[in-house]
């Protein structure tokens, strides 16, 4: 058997058109159990990433319900990562862009908890641009999906942010008091699940709608005038993400209403893409759009691909608002920057080195420390937002927000303080060729 190693590729995922045949018996419990223990996941940006081993090497991966095989993209932190038989092929995924090169490999082992899988094929994309980690603030080296779900029933318990695997057929289906199970349509390695939208007026209009954890988004939506899925009036053009073959943009916006099953979440957002980036999609016709995991990370879940059953139960995250992007700023990690700071004790004094002598303190030297820390730039600014009416620049590097240093806080938590609530005013401290700025301004209601 031949191997290969993968040594610093960056690579991406992202609906592939290309499909493998299903091979072997996918993934089984590595002990004789029925139930696996629980399995962590960071939930960061809407999206769960766990740990998984690839032949022997710990990695993390988006587990991602929207893609058929795995995806390995992002390896610049890692020496080397065997992969086995190994050949060349062209993808076509989401974007306007033409098809890329990867790379195929069969008969590699993944291991995620006490599942393993001996014989996981995947994609490896070659090409340095394709790289989720600075827009997360977070490594992720590749996506994960049909495969991991398949063969099992497996809770998605977004509010402990853990994942449990169950046999099915030692399953005993216990339901919990006012979860709903509902139908879900798994077909040529995806699943797919019934709602209802009111885009306009009071019109119900049911829809049928790709599963897609691996998105962060609420919900997309296919524009069909004559089907009931007009695009509102007041919306506005967003950058939506980044497929296999190239940037999809779309047209941003809220519906007055989504129901699943019983439940009904008012004003959600929503976005209607470019179709154009489909073009390499087949079969689309069967489909009105996708759910992200902004919608989804309100229910804690049971998903049952054997028996094509979703049970869904509501969360503490359920009634949160929609969150958009009322700066219109897009932020990403780009590096590492040095920082010195003076130490202080817990009044905000600044710690000081001394000796004392008899009744007489004689102070040293202020303690100050050096510490290496991300750097968040503006990666994206939205046209006519407020970001892009004060005169703020794509490569700015954020310093603080409301003077608040932002290297003591993770990426998405300085993206959620930045866009914390309409009205606010926010202040920003930027740097722009070696000089220090400060820009203020106040978040405005995108839909009224």
């Amino acid at each position: 058997m031949s191997a290969f190693n993968v040594k610093r590729y960056l690579i991406l995922s992202c609906f592939l058109v290309v499909s493998f045949q299903a091979m072997g018996q996918g993934y089984v419990f590595s002990e004789k159990q029925t139930t696996s223990k629980k399995i962590r996941f960071e939930l960061i940006n809407n999206l769960m990433i766990v740990p998984l081993e690839v032949n022997g090497t710990q990695l993390s991966f988006i587990l991602d319900s929207g893609v058929n095989k795995p995806i390995l993209f992002n390896l610049a932190d890692q020496d080397s990562v065997e992969l086995k038989n190994v050949s060349t092929i062209k993808l076509k995924g989401l974007g306007t862009g033409e098809a890329i090169e990867a790379l195929r490999s069969k008969g590699n082992t993944f291991q995620l908890g006490s599942l393993v899988n001996r014989d996981q094929d995947v994609y490896v994309v070659l090409d340095k641009e394709m790289n989720f980690s600075p827009a997360l603030g977070h490594t992720v080296h590749g996506i994960v999906g049909y495969d991991v779900f398949k063969n099992h029933v497996v809770e998605v318990n977004y509010s402990g942010q853990f994942l449990r695997f169950h046999d099915p057929e030692d399953y005993k289906k216990r339901p919990k008091r006012k979860s709903v199970t509902l139908p879900l349509d798994v077909r040529r390695n995806k699943a797919f699940l019934g709602a209802q939208v009111v885009v306009q007026g009071n019109n119900k209009v049911p829809v049928n709608l790709l599963l897609d954890t691996g998105s962060s988004d609420a919900i997309w939506l296919f524009q069909d005038d004559k089907e009931g899925l007009p695009i509102p009036e007041t919306h506005y053009d967003e950058y939506l993400g980044k497929g296999l073959s190239g940037i999809i943009y779309g047209k941003r916006t809220q519906i007055k209403q989504l129901e699943i099953g019983p439940y009904v979440l008012k004003n959600a957002k929503a976005a209607y893409p470019d179709m154009n980036s489909f073009q390499g999609i087949a079969n689309l016709r069967d489909r009105n759009g996708s759910l992200g995991g902004a919608v989804l990370k309100r229910f804690n879940m049971i998903l049952n691909y054997p028996a094509g059953t979703i049970t869904l139960s509501k969360n503490a995250k359920f009634s949160e608002p929609f969150h958009f992007n009322l700066a219109g700023l897009e932020l990403q990690h780009a590096g590492m920057r040095y920082i010195s700071e003076r130490i202080t004790d817990s009044r905000g004094v600044v710690k000081q080195d001394s000796d004392t002598f008899g009744n007489v303190q004689i102070s040293l030297v202020n303690t100050t420390r050096v510490s290496l820390v991300p750097e968040i730039v503006v990666s994206a600014i939205r046209a006519g937002s407020p970001a892009d009416e004060v005169g703020l620049r794509e490569g700015d590097v954020i310093l603080a927000v409301n003077g608040k240093p932002v290297h003591r806080y993770k990426l998405q938590e300085v993206v959620q303080m930045i866009n914390e609530k309409k009205g606010k005013r926010v202040r920003l401290k930027i740097e722009r060729y070696n000089s220090d700025l400060v820009f203020s301004f106040i978040l405005k209601e995108l839909f009224k």
